[in-house]
Protein backbone atom coordinates (compact mmCIF):
# COMPACT_ATOMS: atom_id res chain seq x y z
CA UNK A 1 0.00 0.00 0.00
CA UNK A 2 1.55 3.65 -0.95
CA UNK A 3 2.17 6.01 1.88
CA UNK A 4 0.60 9.29 1.81
CA UNK A 5 2.83 10.94 -0.36
CA UNK A 6 3.52 8.68 -2.82
CA UNK A 7 3.75 10.53 -6.12
CA UNK A 8 5.62 13.25 -4.79
CA UNK A 9 9.05 13.70 -6.56
CA UNK A 10 11.67 15.12 -4.25
CA UNK A 11 15.10 17.06 -5.52
CA UNK A 12 17.22 16.89 -2.55
CA UNK A 13 20.48 19.14 -2.27
CA UNK A 14 21.58 18.74 0.99
CA UNK A 15 24.29 16.51 3.03
CA UNK A 16 25.27 16.05 6.76
CA UNK A 17 21.91 15.11 8.73
CA UNK A 18 19.25 18.07 8.76
CA UNK A 19 18.51 17.76 5.19
CA UNK A 20 19.67 13.58 4.68
CA UNK A 21 16.71 13.06 7.25
CA UNK A 22 14.13 15.52 6.72
CA UNK A 23 14.07 13.69 2.99
CA UNK A 24 14.56 10.36 4.36
CA UNK A 25 11.30 11.64 6.34
CA UNK A 26 9.24 12.17 3.06
CA UNK A 27 10.81 9.28 1.41
CA UNK A 28 9.12 6.91 4.30
CA UNK A 29 6.28 8.79 3.56
CA UNK A 30 6.31 7.48 0.19
CA UNK A 31 7.60 10.74 -1.75
CA UNK A 32 10.07 10.10 -4.74
CA UNK A 33 13.52 11.37 -3.71
CA UNK A 34 16.16 12.14 -5.99
CA UNK A 35 19.47 12.90 -3.78
CA UNK A 36 21.80 14.80 -6.11
CA UNK A 37 25.28 14.61 -4.55
CA UNK A 38 28.56 15.90 -5.96
CA UNK A 39 30.90 13.86 -7.16
CA UNK A 40 32.51 13.23 -3.50
CA UNK A 41 29.28 12.28 -2.09
CA UNK A 42 27.66 13.31 0.68
CA UNK A 43 30.07 13.61 3.68
CA UNK A 44 28.37 11.59 5.79
CA UNK A 45 29.23 8.34 3.32
CA UNK A 46 32.61 7.96 5.42
CA UNK A 47 31.27 8.59 8.96
CA UNK A 48 30.67 5.84 11.51
CA UNK A 49 31.23 1.87 10.77
CA UNK A 50 31.68 0.52 7.15
CA UNK A 51 31.22 -2.70 6.30
CA UNK A 52 31.59 -2.96 2.59
CA UNK A 53 31.99 0.07 0.50
CA UNK A 54 34.05 3.29 1.34
CA UNK A 55 31.57 5.52 0.96
CA UNK A 56 28.58 3.42 3.17
CA UNK A 57 29.34 4.53 6.23
CA UNK A 58 26.89 4.28 9.22
CA UNK A 59 26.14 7.81 9.59
CA UNK A 60 24.75 8.02 5.93
CA UNK A 61 22.93 4.68 5.96
CA UNK A 62 21.13 5.71 9.21
CA UNK A 63 19.71 8.74 6.87
CA UNK A 64 19.41 8.07 3.32
CA UNK A 65 16.78 5.05 3.07
CA UNK A 66 14.22 5.50 0.10
CA UNK A 67 15.78 7.63 -2.12
CA UNK A 68 18.14 7.18 -5.39
CA UNK A 69 21.44 8.73 -5.46
CA UNK A 70 22.43 11.20 -8.73
CA UNK A 71 25.39 12.48 -8.63
CA UNK A 72 26.21 15.95 -10.68
CA UNK A 73 29.01 18.67 -10.91
CA UNK A 74 27.36 21.46 -10.24
CA UNK A 75 30.43 23.34 -11.47
CA UNK A 76 29.23 22.49 -14.98
CA UNK A 77 26.90 24.13 -16.93
CA UNK A 78 25.38 21.19 -18.15
CA UNK A 79 25.04 19.83 -14.54
CA UNK A 80 23.05 22.58 -13.74
CA UNK A 81 21.41 22.48 -16.77
CA UNK A 82 20.12 18.84 -15.79
CA UNK A 83 18.70 20.40 -12.17
CA UNK A 84 16.69 22.58 -14.49
CA UNK A 85 15.15 19.54 -16.20
CA UNK A 86 14.95 17.61 -13.29
CA UNK A 87 12.64 20.63 -11.92
CA UNK A 88 10.02 20.38 -14.66
CA UNK A 89 9.05 17.40 -13.14
CA UNK A 90 9.59 17.60 -9.40
CA UNK A 91 7.07 18.59 -6.68
CA UNK A 92 9.78 19.94 -3.98
CA UNK A 93 13.53 21.24 -4.21
CA UNK A 94 15.03 21.24 -1.38
CA UNK A 95 18.95 22.22 0.03
CA UNK A 96 20.75 23.32 2.70
CA UNK A 97 22.78 25.39 1.25
CA UNK A 98 23.67 29.26 2.11
CA UNK A 99 20.72 30.74 -0.14
CA UNK A 100 23.90 33.65 -1.69
CA UNK A 101 25.64 30.12 -2.55
CA UNK A 102 22.30 28.81 -4.58
CA UNK A 103 22.09 32.48 -6.06
CA UNK A 104 25.59 32.18 -7.10
CA UNK A 105 24.89 28.57 -8.30
CA UNK A 106 22.24 30.05 -10.75
CA UNK A 107 19.85 27.58 -8.52
CA UNK A 108 17.59 30.09 -6.75
CA UNK A 109 14.09 30.14 -6.00
CA UNK A 110 13.48 32.20 -9.60
CA UNK A 111 15.68 29.53 -11.70
CA UNK A 112 13.69 26.98 -10.76
CA UNK A 113 10.34 28.74 -10.24
CA UNK A 114 11.14 29.75 -14.04
CA UNK A 115 11.76 25.92 -15.03
CA UNK A 116 8.47 24.92 -12.94
CA UNK A 117 6.29 27.78 -11.54
CA UNK A 118 4.31 25.35 -9.53
CA UNK A 119 7.86 23.77 -7.77
CA UNK A 120 7.80 24.56 -3.53
CA UNK A 121 11.46 25.45 -3.28
CA UNK A 122 12.43 24.86 0.53
CA UNK A 123 15.63 25.73 1.88
CA UNK A 124 16.98 25.17 5.56
CA UNK A 125 20.31 26.46 6.51
CA UNK A 126 21.65 28.63 9.78
CA UNK A 127 19.90 32.10 9.78
CA UNK A 128 16.99 33.84 7.96
CA UNK A 129 18.64 35.27 4.75
CA UNK A 130 17.47 38.88 5.73
CA UNK A 131 18.95 39.17 9.14
CA UNK A 132 22.16 40.33 10.08
CA UNK A 133 23.50 36.98 10.67
CA UNK A 134 22.07 36.30 7.02
CA UNK A 135 25.62 35.08 5.28
CA UNK A 136 26.86 32.86 8.57
CA UNK A 137 28.01 29.29 7.83
CA UNK A 138 25.99 27.17 10.44
CA UNK A 139 26.68 23.59 12.40
CA UNK A 140 24.56 21.87 14.85
CA UNK A 141 27.00 23.03 17.67
CA UNK A 142 26.70 26.73 16.80
CA UNK A 143 23.20 26.90 16.57
CA UNK A 144 22.80 25.19 20.17
CA UNK A 145 25.52 28.16 20.88
CA UNK A 146 23.22 30.85 19.54
CA UNK A 147 20.07 29.47 20.61
CA UNK A 148 20.68 29.14 23.84
CA UNK A 149 20.76 25.22 24.71
CA UNK A 150 24.48 25.35 25.51
CA UNK A 151 23.95 27.77 28.28
CA UNK A 152 21.11 26.18 29.50
CA UNK A 153 23.48 23.59 30.63
CA UNK A 154 25.69 25.91 32.36
CA UNK A 155 22.98 26.80 34.37
CA UNK A 156 22.32 23.19 35.66
CA UNK A 157 26.13 21.76 35.07
CA UNK A 158 28.08 24.74 35.69
CA UNK A 159 29.62 25.37 31.93
CA UNK A 160 28.43 25.51 28.61
CA UNK A 161 27.57 21.98 27.06
CA UNK A 162 26.50 20.94 23.72
CA UNK A 163 24.11 17.99 24.26
CA UNK A 164 25.23 14.94 22.92
CA UNK A 165 22.60 14.49 20.10
CA UNK A 166 22.53 16.71 16.86
CA UNK A 167 18.77 18.14 18.52
CA UNK A 168 19.46 21.59 16.07
CA UNK A 169 20.07 19.68 12.80
CA UNK A 170 16.80 16.81 13.72
CA UNK A 171 14.54 19.65 15.22
CA UNK A 172 15.17 21.72 12.07
CA UNK A 173 14.44 18.59 9.92
CA UNK A 174 11.20 18.18 11.45
CA UNK A 175 10.40 21.72 11.06
CA UNK A 176 11.28 21.68 7.27
CA UNK A 177 8.67 18.67 6.85
CA UNK A 178 6.27 20.37 8.37
CA UNK A 179 6.58 23.39 5.90
CA UNK A 180 6.82 21.18 2.70
CA UNK A 181 3.70 19.27 4.29
CA UNK A 182 1.63 22.49 4.34
CA UNK A 183 3.29 24.16 0.85
CA UNK A 184 1.93 21.07 -0.57
CA UNK A 185 -1.37 21.12 1.05
CA UNK A 186 -1.69 24.68 0.13
CA UNK A 187 -0.50 23.99 -3.87
CA UNK A 188 -3.28 21.46 -3.72
CA UNK A 189 -5.80 23.77 -2.96
CA UNK A 190 -4.78 26.86 -5.21
CA UNK A 191 -2.04 25.52 -7.31
CA UNK A 192 0.70 27.87 -6.36
CA UNK A 193 4.30 27.08 -5.53
CA UNK A 194 6.59 28.96 -3.09
CA UNK A 195 9.89 29.42 -1.64
CA UNK A 196 10.57 28.26 2.01
CA UNK A 197 12.76 29.42 4.35
CA UNK A 198 13.61 26.93 6.96
CA UNK A 199 16.38 28.53 9.33
CA UNK A 200 18.16 26.50 12.10
CA UNK A 201 18.29 29.55 14.33
CA UNK A 202 14.65 31.03 14.52
CA UNK A 203 13.51 27.08 14.40
CA UNK A 204 15.70 26.11 18.03
CA UNK A 205 14.72 29.36 19.46
CA UNK A 206 11.07 28.75 19.18
CA UNK A 207 11.60 25.24 20.60
CA UNK A 208 13.30 26.24 23.43
CA UNK A 209 11.70 29.16 24.36
CA UNK A 210 7.97 27.67 24.47
CA UNK A 211 8.87 26.99 27.67
CA UNK A 212 11.64 28.84 28.90
CA UNK A 213 9.89 32.55 28.14
CA UNK A 214 8.29 32.34 31.87
CA UNK A 215 8.15 35.37 33.21
CA UNK A 216 9.70 37.30 29.71
CA UNK A 217 6.17 35.97 28.53
CA UNK A 218 4.48 39.51 29.62
CA UNK A 219 5.84 42.62 28.97
CA UNK A 220 7.12 44.33 30.81
CA UNK A 221 8.64 40.78 32.32
CA UNK A 222 7.37 39.80 35.16
CA UNK A 223 10.47 37.41 35.98
CA UNK A 224 13.03 36.44 34.17
CA UNK A 225 13.08 34.13 31.25
CA UNK A 226 13.64 29.89 32.30
CA UNK A 227 11.10 27.36 33.38
CA UNK A 228 12.28 26.14 36.97
CA UNK A 229 11.73 23.03 37.54
CA UNK A 230 13.54 22.29 34.23
CA UNK A 231 16.68 24.48 35.77
CA UNK A 232 16.96 22.28 39.18
CA UNK A 233 20.23 20.47 39.31
CA UNK A 234 18.17 17.60 41.09
CA UNK A 235 16.24 16.69 37.95
CA UNK A 236 17.87 14.10 36.92
CA UNK A 237 16.84 9.68 37.02
CA UNK A 238 16.80 9.03 41.05
CA UNK A 239 18.83 5.69 42.00
CA UNK A 240 17.36 3.14 43.33
CA UNK A 241 18.89 -0.20 45.44
CA UNK A 242 19.88 -1.32 42.26
CA UNK A 243 19.81 1.45 39.51
CA UNK A 244 17.72 4.06 38.22
CA UNK A 245 14.31 5.24 37.59
CA UNK A 246 12.64 7.71 35.85
CA UNK A 247 9.46 9.10 37.71
CA UNK A 248 7.61 12.35 37.56
CA UNK A 249 4.81 12.59 39.68
CA UNK A 250 3.93 15.79 37.94
CA UNK A 251 0.07 16.72 38.29
CA UNK A 252 -1.84 16.71 41.92
CA UNK A 253 -3.53 13.67 41.35
CA UNK A 254 0.34 12.29 39.89
CA UNK A 255 1.68 13.30 43.56
CA UNK A 256 -1.36 12.03 45.54
CA UNK A 257 -0.66 8.58 43.99
CA UNK A 258 2.73 8.33 44.72
CA UNK A 259 2.76 9.55 48.41
CA UNK A 260 -0.36 7.23 49.49
CA UNK A 261 1.86 4.20 47.24
CA UNK A 262 4.98 4.67 48.37
CA UNK A 263 3.99 5.14 52.11
CA UNK A 264 4.66 8.73 52.11
CA UNK A 265 1.20 10.24 52.96
CA UNK A 266 2.37 13.12 55.24
CA UNK A 267 3.93 14.79 51.92
CA UNK A 268 0.33 15.34 50.71
CA UNK A 269 -1.08 17.98 52.86
CA UNK A 270 2.24 19.47 53.18
CA UNK A 271 2.31 23.31 51.82
CA UNK A 272 5.31 22.66 49.96
CA UNK A 273 4.13 20.30 47.84
CA UNK A 274 0.44 20.39 47.89
CA UNK A 275 -0.25 21.73 44.46
CA UNK A 276 1.65 21.62 41.17
CA UNK A 277 2.24 25.44 41.97
CA UNK A 278 3.95 24.54 45.32
CA UNK A 279 6.06 21.98 43.67
CA UNK A 280 7.83 23.80 40.97
CA UNK A 281 8.17 26.56 43.33
CA UNK A 282 10.15 24.06 45.91
CA UNK A 283 11.26 21.56 42.86
CA UNK A 284 14.81 21.00 44.28
CA UNK A 285 12.92 20.29 47.87
CA UNK A 286 10.58 18.06 45.87
CA UNK A 287 13.04 15.95 43.71
CA UNK A 288 14.71 15.23 47.18
CA UNK A 289 11.93 14.18 49.09
CA UNK A 290 11.01 11.99 45.65
CA UNK A 291 14.96 10.37 46.05
CA UNK A 292 14.60 9.90 49.40
CA UNK A 293 11.70 7.24 48.57
CA UNK A 294 13.14 5.81 45.41
CA UNK A 295 16.52 4.79 47.12
CA UNK A 296 14.79 2.56 49.34
CA UNK A 297 13.65 -0.31 46.76
CA UNK A 298 14.80 -1.79 43.51
CA UNK A 299 13.92 -0.58 40.52
CA UNK A 300 11.66 -3.46 39.59
CA UNK A 301 10.04 -3.06 42.40
CA UNK A 302 8.56 0.70 41.76
CA UNK A 303 8.16 -0.55 38.44
CA UNK A 304 5.45 -3.28 39.54
CA UNK A 305 4.31 -0.58 42.11
CA UNK A 306 3.63 2.51 39.40
CA UNK A 307 3.77 0.53 36.52
CA UNK A 308 -0.21 0.42 36.11
CA UNK A 309 -0.83 4.04 37.48
CA UNK A 310 -1.14 7.55 35.99
CA UNK A 311 2.09 8.46 37.40
CA UNK A 312 4.92 8.44 34.57
CA UNK A 313 6.57 5.49 35.30
CA UNK A 314 9.94 3.96 33.65
CA UNK A 315 13.33 2.44 33.16
CA UNK A 316 16.38 4.60 32.38
CA UNK A 317 17.55 3.28 29.01
CA UNK A 318 21.78 3.08 27.75
CA UNK A 319 21.89 2.86 24.03
CA UNK A 320 22.27 -0.57 23.87
CA UNK A 321 19.16 -1.12 25.90
CA UNK A 322 17.18 0.70 23.09
CA UNK A 323 17.95 -2.13 20.86
CA UNK A 324 16.31 -4.80 23.26
CA UNK A 325 13.33 -2.69 24.49
CA UNK A 326 10.57 -4.83 25.11
CA UNK A 327 7.96 -2.19 23.75
CA UNK A 328 9.96 -1.07 20.50
CA UNK A 329 10.47 -5.03 19.66
CA UNK A 330 6.94 -5.50 20.72
CA UNK A 331 5.53 -2.83 18.01
CA UNK A 332 8.07 -3.69 15.22
CA UNK A 333 10.02 -0.31 15.74
CA UNK A 334 13.52 -1.94 14.52
CA UNK A 335 13.45 -2.51 11.33
CA UNK A 336 15.69 -4.96 9.54
CA UNK A 337 16.74 -4.59 5.46
CA UNK A 338 18.83 -6.47 2.94
CA UNK A 339 21.37 -4.14 1.82
CA UNK A 340 22.56 -5.34 -1.91
CA UNK A 341 26.18 -4.45 -0.48
CA UNK A 342 26.30 -3.84 2.61
CA UNK A 343 24.12 -6.87 4.25
CA UNK A 344 21.70 -7.11 6.76
CA UNK A 345 21.24 -3.41 8.32
CA UNK A 346 19.15 -2.53 11.55
CA UNK A 347 17.19 0.89 11.24
CA UNK A 348 15.22 2.56 13.16
CA UNK A 349 11.76 2.70 12.35
CA UNK A 350 8.94 5.55 11.16
CA UNK A 351 7.58 6.13 14.47
CA UNK A 352 3.94 7.19 12.99
CA UNK A 353 1.62 4.84 12.27
CA UNK A 354 -1.27 5.49 9.28
CA UNK A 355 -4.16 3.57 9.35
CA UNK A 356 -4.69 3.61 5.11
CA UNK A 357 -1.45 4.87 4.00
CA UNK A 358 1.66 3.25 5.94
CA UNK A 359 5.09 3.90 5.37
CA UNK A 360 7.27 1.50 3.75
CA UNK A 361 11.12 1.25 3.07
CA UNK A 362 11.10 0.65 -0.59
CA UNK A 363 14.75 1.02 -1.42
CA UNK A 364 17.78 0.53 0.31
CA UNK A 365 20.55 3.45 0.91
CA UNK A 366 21.77 4.21 -2.42
CA UNK A 367 25.49 3.60 -3.46
CA UNK A 368 27.05 6.99 -4.79
CA UNK A 369 25.44 7.69 -8.17
CA UNK A 370 23.75 4.54 -8.39
CA UNK A 371 20.26 6.07 -10.08
CA UNK A 372 22.55 8.77 -12.28
CA UNK A 373 21.75 7.42 -15.67
CA UNK A 374 17.98 5.99 -14.89
CA UNK A 375 17.27 9.62 -13.17
CA UNK A 376 18.72 11.41 -16.03
CA UNK A 377 17.03 9.44 -18.50
CA UNK A 378 13.62 10.21 -16.57
CA UNK A 379 14.28 13.82 -17.12
CA UNK A 380 14.30 13.08 -20.77
CA UNK A 381 18.80 13.27 -21.75
CA UNK A 382 19.53 10.61 -24.00
CA UNK A 383 22.55 7.88 -23.59
CA UNK A 384 24.61 10.31 -25.69
CA UNK A 385 24.07 13.16 -23.45
CA UNK A 386 24.84 10.99 -20.27
CA UNK A 387 27.71 9.23 -21.69
CA UNK A 388 29.13 12.41 -22.59
CA UNK A 389 28.57 13.80 -19.31
CA UNK A 390 30.13 10.79 -17.63
CA UNK A 391 33.52 10.93 -19.83
CA UNK A 392 33.12 15.04 -19.10
CA UNK A 393 33.08 14.32 -15.54
CA UNK A 394 29.59 16.33 -14.48
CA UNK A 395 28.30 12.72 -13.41
CA UNK A 396 28.67 9.48 -12.76
CA UNK A 397 26.98 6.13 -12.71
CA UNK A 398 27.63 3.47 -9.54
Amino acid sequence: MPGPLDGVRILELTSVVLGPWACQILGDMGADVIKIEAPRGDSNRSLGATRTTKNMAALYLTCNRNKRSLVLDLKQEVAKKAVLKLAKTADVFIHNNRPQAMTKLGLDYAALKAANPKIIYCGSYGYAKNGPYGERGALDDSIQAVSGIAMLNKMVLGEPRYMPTIVADKTTAMTLVQGVLAALFHRERTGQGQDIEVPMFESMVSFVMAEHMWGNTFDPPMGPPGYVRLMSKERKPYPTKDGYIAILPYLDAHWETFCKLSGRVELIEDPRFKTLANRVANIDLTSQETAKTMITKTTKEWIDIFGKTSVPTIVVNTLEDLITDEHLLAVGFWQTLNHPTEGKLKLPGFPINFSETPESIRRHQPRLGEHSTEVLKEAGLTQESIDAMVKAGATLQA
